[in-house]
């Protein structure tokens, strides 16, 4: 079953802007809060492998240096002192703030796959892609099949999905989701050719955060997602399944693809 629509265009601007509904400003706030999460995890990274090579570099020092020069003891004790300064800051600032999206909490129910899709395609289209002029297309393999999982959880993650291909496409584009099912896994592909200017157009309606649309049209390393994304990936991963997203270039199909298996993990 395919189905498609278009939006009205971008005279909707202003009431865009004003008439998001609670659902909506919720799904952003979730995406922020991953992002944020997301964020903080790269940083508790780069920061921890610098801070522990010079850790360990005082120590080498350490055994250099006269233990009878109070300077030099001064100074490695300064150094050391430093670093678990800013280890314990890493800790307090970044652990302790991932601390609410760490554990994914899921709550498991069957229902029927074609309706999670069918809702989450109709609510990017009366909203986003209405006010951007971006038609958003369903594909659908599916017909009755069942699946016990977070619904909520992955409402959240194709809308997403979607709402970022909308963000990236430009007036009259094609945003398409497709959805299939085989014996171990059910899959959602988002296709959408990349116009990166429309991620910052300031005369375009936006959902996602200036900061967020901005780092994804950044080159990343290939298997990187956008980070706005990282809600869509934790979601996957809660549910023993996979997300990636192909590389961003302007004017070029992006992929983005969701995996989640039929056993529950």
């Amino acid at each position: 079953m395919t189905t498609s629509s278009t939006g009205a265009g971008s005279g909707q601007q202003v009431a865009f802007g004003a008439s998001l509904s609670e659902r909506t400003a919720h799904l952003c706030a979730e995406a922020a809060l991953f992002m944020r999460d997301h964020v903080l995890s790269l940083v508790s990274h780069d920061l921890r492998s610098p801070l522990n090579a010079i850790h360990s570099w005082a120590y080498v020092l350490e055994r250099k240096l006269d233990a009878n020069d109070p300077a030099a003891q001064r100074a490695i004790g300064g150094i050391r002192s430093g670093v678990d300064q800013q280890v314990k800051l890493l800790e307090t600032l970044v652990d302790t703030t991932r601390a609410g999206t760490r554990n994914l909490a899921l709550v498991r129910e069957p229902f029927a796959l074609q309706a999670l899709f069918s809702d989450s395609v109709d609510e990017v289209r009366s909203g986003l892609a209405r006010a951007r002029g971006v038609s958003v297309a369903f594909d659908s393999a599916l017909s009755t099949e069942q699946f016990g999982g977070d619904r909520e959880r992955l409402a959240a993650a194709l809308w997403l999905m979607l709402t970022f291909a909308v963000e990236a496409s430009a007036h009259a584009a094609k945003v398409t989701l497709a959805s299939s099912a085989n014996a171990t896994a059910w899959h959602a592909v988002v296709t959408f050719d990349a116009t990166l200017a429309a991620l910052d157009d300031p005369s375009l309606p936006h959902l996602l955060e200036p900061f967020a649309r901005t780092q994804a049209r950044a080159p990343g390393e290939a298997g990187q997602i956008a980070w706005v994304l990282a809600l869509c990936k934790r979601v996957a991963e809660a549910h023993g399944g996979t997300f990636e997203q192909s590389e961003m270039q302007d004017g070029q199909p992006v992929t983005l693809a969701l995996r989640i298996p039929l056993v529950a993990h």
